[in-house]
């Protein structure tokens, strides 16, 4: 038969006393930081914006490090640092519209930068380019598309620099020859 023993309560309190689980701060920061990160990200659609959200978090748990008693409840309290703090910058931002009678128009560039007239440029000069012999096609992308040297062209199409220089003189005239070109000028 077994007889119970009393035990002083100092002797029950010692083993239940809990141990910090992260000794500091920044070990807590080291384990934590990647999950913490996951859900910054899934509270922002930047992720610049989801690193800058999880650090002022980080600050404001820094802050409350002693007072935090249960050391289990800290990814909570971080998470809701993070929902609070992802919340006051909804509200607090910025709105860069205003109601106005006209709408504001920019003035027209001069020198007539239009992109329809620029795609319709690029769109001829490839036609024209597709309209050359493949050999002088080939020479004309390399050196001004590719930007490739004549040396460097002539290297890569296994020729002569002289070659080139011949070749890309022939495809320049025709170019300058071509009608639709002509056109869009």
């Amino acid at each position: 038969m077994t007889t119970p023993v009393c035990t002083s309560a100092s002797a029950v309190a010692a083993p239940a006393r809990q141990t910090r689980p992260y000794p500091s701060f920044s070990s807590y920061v080291r384990a934590r930081q990647p999950v913490l990160l996951r859900t910054a990200r899934s509270l922002t659609a930047n992720p610049s914006d989801a690193e800058d959200l999880l650090q002022t978090a980080l600050a404001k748990t820094y802050v409350a490090w002693e007072r935090i008693e249960d050391q289990r409840a800290l990814d909570g309290y971080v998470r809701r640092a993070l929902l609070n703090t992802r919340t006051s910058q909804w509200r607090k931002r910025k709105v860069d519209e205003f109601v106005c009678e006209e709408l504001p128009e920019p003035e027209p560039v001069p020198g007539g930068d239009d992109p329809a007239e620029r795609q319709a440029l690029h769109d001829a000069m490839w036609r024209a380019i597709g309209k050359l012999p493949a050999r002088q096609r080939a020479m004309v992308v390399l050196r001004y598309y590719e930007d490739l040297s004549e040396a460097q062209t002539a290297e890569v199409l296994g020729v002569s620099v002289g070659t080139v220089k011949s070749a890309v003189s022939r495809a320049l005239g025709k170019l300058r020859e071509d009608p639709e070109l002509g056109l869009v000028r």
